[in-house]
């Protein structure tokens, strides 16, 4: 059903973005489904790291029904792409009723490297998640990893390949990951792009931007 586009989020030629020769279709960022990696436990800073490595190596919870709007949105999608992670993939299996999808790790979710805080210090994983996560967009805690630069760069790019895409005249799918969603979105306000509809972050949500 899948087919790789490309094997790691590394610095790519992104198309220019131009005005488009016909009506562009919409943009969809859609999250996947709900993980099967519980979050109904207290850790810390250390336990977290080890926690979001099995997350993201982690497929979805199982007995999940896609909903109806978003099967409606693939049925709808003139292309459907999807991140390399599991929870990604097998979301895309969940909606994509047999179709092609163009498999990619530019659409990984931005890394979350907790800052390392004492370890008598306990937080569920939703909450290291905002720890981690304000501390890389604030402070540039990567741990090494991608940088928020880096991922800024990589939104972009991403940004550009799915105004190319639209710009055909038909809408395009994006099943991928909540934050980096939201940067992606971003971008493409930035290049002309509005929200016209949105159900916010939660799992199997979407948010629809259309051309200006």
């Amino acid at each position: 059903m899948t087919r790789p586009e490309s094997a790691a989020p590394k610095p790519q030629e992104a198309p220019t973005v131009v005005p488009p020769a016909t009506n562009a279709g919409a943009i969809i960022l859609a999250r996947h489904g709900e993980p099967a990696l519980s979050r109904k436990c207290m850790i810390s800073s250390d336990e977290y790291r080890d926690w979001w490595g099995r997350y993201e190596v982690g497929g979805l919870r199982a007995g999940q029904t896609p909903p109806q709007a978003l099967l409606t949105a693939a049925e709808g999608a003139g292309a459907i792409y999807a991140s390399t992670r599991p929870r990604a993939q097998e979301t895309a299996q969940a909606v994509a009723a047999g179709r092609d999808v163009l498999v990619d790790a530019l659409f990984i979710e931005a890394p979350l490297p907790p800052p390392r805080f004492p370890k008598w210090l306990k937080l569920s994983p939703r909450y290291w998640g905002v720890v981690s996560r304000f501390w890389w967009h604030a402070f540039d805690h990567h741990d090494g990893q991608e940088t928020r630069a880096q991922a800024e760069v990589r939104a972009d790019q991403a940004a550009r390949i799915l105004i190319a895409r639209a710009s055909e005249g038909q809408d395009v799918l994006v099943l991928a990951h909540g934050y980096f969603n939201h940067m992606v979105g971003q971008r493409l306000k930035a290049h002309g792009w509005r929200l016209a509809h949105n159900q916010g972050f939660k799992y199997w949500s979407q948010r629809r931007f259309v051309k200006r």
